[in-house]
């Protein structure tokens, strides 16, 4: 005690300043200490507090007047409410399922009326129930025709099998399609799906599975450097990743990270997602996915991509989703009752997107004039706002992290408004790589390169079919029909998702 007490400064105005330092350390620990109780305890939801409802709207609206005399914070976007006469109800069965029709008749006796005559049919009361049959697990053979001459020795002729996906497997395009679609698709491991192959008598090791998945993602590789030669020739890409454990990878642990890295791009009518497998987050990394692209590049604010894009002339974006989020975490430590700069700047980010909402099926130019008479002036103000108030915010806490982000990346979140063709922020992307996650929950992990190479081919094709509103299985299924088949670049290019036609194919 008596060794802090030596080295205190004895002025005032430095004992001051030294409190003062050490309330917004404590505050920023504070804050953090909230965050991690949030984190862990609270929802995972980026909807804005329900404190709202608590908070003192005059206060709100003094601070809002900052931004705008006449801008009133708007709350999250509501819900439309349903109208009062319109009953929720059940949703009819679909159309395309086939009926199986079940009478029910009265007993004979009942059909005699109470007077003695014959009850007569005069019509019926139809309702409906949802029936399933568990899969049809079947046995395909191939009996393939021998000829031979009667008259003389030249040999004998056999009728040749069709190209098969895997040749000399006893898979079939349809189990193929099912397995990489249960497991890529519906996030079931390999593991669940040979327990479940077991219970019908079929014993297949998850090893064999594991196998076929790999060829299979090793087949389809034609039509993704197709589809990525499609994607980077259209002017807007949107880029995103997240981690992978891979197992047996050369010259690293097997708790190691790696990433799966995904591009959503392509013609709005054509939509193009592509996953890739890279075991780092380096620039060489960002360089293979971004070769041969020049145009408009939304992300989050990963620092790797600005050196590829600086070189290669790529315009890049922010993401105002990001934005909102650091506010979100601004205001969930904001004491309740007690409205902050985070809901204004909440409040403000959801009058951009309540234009974008306006817009969403207009033009390309028409959303670009729409931007510049009502998006631009509200970005403006935002501005302003956002210089006075980083002065008065400590720069260490959640707040102060929120409006640094804005004011660093202002100049990519505001680029979205200089084409109509561009998005308000990075969700393409991220929607695009959320089914991966999910996946990730339930298998875990790659077990090689090799696998993790297949996964990220397979979830390509899956969800870009899905993106063209086709049924994955449907899909999948005609791919490993056909594509061991073809013998040129055109037989490829009729397999992209647009040019297929598939029976009940739609998704």
């Amino acid at each position: 005690m008596s060794a802090a007490k030596d080295i205190l400064p004895s002025e005032t105005d430095k004992l001051k300043a030294i409190i003062l330092q050490q309330a917004q350390r404590i505050a920023i620990l504070e804050e953090i200490v909230r965050l991690e109780r949030l984190k862990k305890y609270g929802s995972s939801s980026e909807k804005s507090a329900d404190q709202h409802d608590m908070f003192n709207e005059a206060e709100l609206v003094d601070m809002a007047t900052q931004l705008s005399t006449d801008d009133e914070p708007a709350s999250e976007a509501a819900t439309p409410s349903r109208p009062a006469n319109q009953k929720k109800g059940r949703k009819p069965l679909p159309k395309g399922l086939p009926r199986v029709r079940i009478e029910h008749d009265l007993d004979e006796a009942d059909k005699i009326c109470s007077c003695g005559c014959q009850r007569q049919v005069i019509g019926e009361d139809c309702s409906e129930q949802l029936d399933i049959i568990p899969a049809k697990i079947q046995v395909l053979v191939h009996a393939r025709k021998k000829y031979a001459c009667p008259s003389c020795e030249e040999g004998v002729q056999t009728a040749k099998l069709p190209a098969q996906p895997i040749p000399k497997s006893n898979a079939s395009p349809g189990l193929l399609s099912h397995i990489a679609t249960q497991k890529y698709q519906d996030a079931l491991p390999l593991y669940r799906q040979e327990m479940i192959l077991s219970r019908s008598g079929i014993d297949i090791p998850r090893s064999t599975l594991a196998n076929w998945m790999i060829k299979a993602g090793e087949l389809i590789q034609p039509l993704i450097n197709l589809l990525s030669e499609q994607q980077l020739s259209h002017p807007v890409l949107h880029c995103d990743e997240t981690t992978v454990q891979v197992l047996n990878e050369p010259g690293k642990k097997p708790e190691s990270k790696s990433y799966m890295w995904v591009r959503v791009g392509g013609p709005p009518t054509h939509p193009i997602r592509l996953f890739h497998y890279a075991d780092s987050r380096k620039g060489d990394v960002v360089s293979e996915l971004l070769a041969g692209f020049s145009g408009y590049l939304q992300t989050d604010d990963y620092a790797g991509y600005n050196a590829v894009a600086a070189e290669n002339g790529i315009t890049q974006l922010g993401c105002w989703a990001h934005a909102r989020r650091k506010f979100i975490e601004a205001q969930k430590v904001n004491p309740i009752n007690k409205a902050g700069k985070a809901d204004v700047a909440i409040s403000h980010i959801a009058k951009l997107y309540a234009i974008e909402t306006e817009i969403k099926t207009l033009s390309d130019e028409e959303r670009y004039l729409i931007r510049q008479q009502k998006s631009l002036p509200l970005l403006e103000k935002l501005r302003e706002w956002l210089d006075k108030s980083l002065s008065k915010t400590v720069p260490g806490g959640a707040l102060g992290k929120a409006l640094n982000y804005l004011s660093k990346n202002w100049q990519k979140l505001t680029v979205y408004t200089q084409d109509g063709q561009l998005n308000i922020d990075n969700n393409p992307a991220e929607n695009a790589i959320r089914p991966f996650v999910v996946g990730r929950k339930n298998w875990l992990f790659s077990a090689t390169v090799e696998g993790a190479k297949s996964s990220a081919n397979l979830y390509s094709l899956i969800e870009t079919a899905k993106a063209n509103q086709l049924e994955p299985y449907a899909y999948l299924r005609k791919v490993f029909e056909e594509l061991p088949k073809s013998n040129c670049i055109e037989d490829v290019e009729a397999l992209l998702p647009w040019n297929v036609s598939l029976q009940g194919g739609d998704y």
